[in-house]
């Protein structure tokens, strides 16, 4: 049995955070895969909210606030109120965090140039394809897809049964009067 598309995604995001996850840990340096987005955004920007990173780096709200929970944790960022909107919090790189600037940025090369050469090995680029796949998802949600294909398969239930039932009619002989007459 082949599997499904989601399955296949995790398969493959297991692969390239495993390895990158490793290459992190021969490098010495105590790091996930997942933080990549945030420290992104936040070498760009002195401070953001969990907001503008998860706008800024492409992820969900959710994502954005499990993984700055994880690196405030691991004392890599600070997390504190806004003066300007205490029910904010602005997010901050570490003095730790910014001590390892120089090597994450080195690994991040190294994992750049791993992509590329993983790139030229397959016949329709990934990157491309991956971003292609999430344009149309924002054109038309996934939700909606699943939606649409149950209602295709409700409507092919309900014409499949009336298909059914007229072709068990047409095979059932008449029903006969069983009274005699007297």
């Amino acid at each position: 049995m082949k599997p499904g598309l989601g399955t296949v995604l995790r398969h493959l995001i297991e692969l390239l955070d495993g390895a990158v996850e490793a290459a992190y840990k021969d490098a010495g340096i105590s790091y996930r895969p997942r933080y990549t987005p945030v420290m992104r955004v936040l070498i760009r920007h002195e401070s953001a909210t969990i907001g503008q990173i998860a706008e800024a780096a492409g992820i969900t709200q959710p994502a954005a606030t499990q993984t700055v929970a994880l690196m405030v944790k691991n004392g890599l960022i600070s997390a504190k109120s806004s003066a300007d909107d205490g029910r904010q919090r602005l997010i901050q790189l570490t003095d730790k965090g910014r001590e390892l600037l120089p090597r994450l940025q080195a690994s991040w090369q190294a994992t750049a140039m791993a992509a590329d050469s993983l790139q030229a090995d397959l016949k329709h680029p990934l990157q491309q394809t991956l971003e292609d796949a999430i344009t149309a998802l924002q054109v038309k949600s996934y939700d909606d897809r699943i939606r649409e294909a149950r209602r295709t398969l409700e409507k092919e239930s309900i014409s499949g049964q009336a298909q059914h039932n007229k072709s068990r009619q047409a095979k059932s002989p008449p029903a006969k009067n069983l009274r005699k007459k007297a």
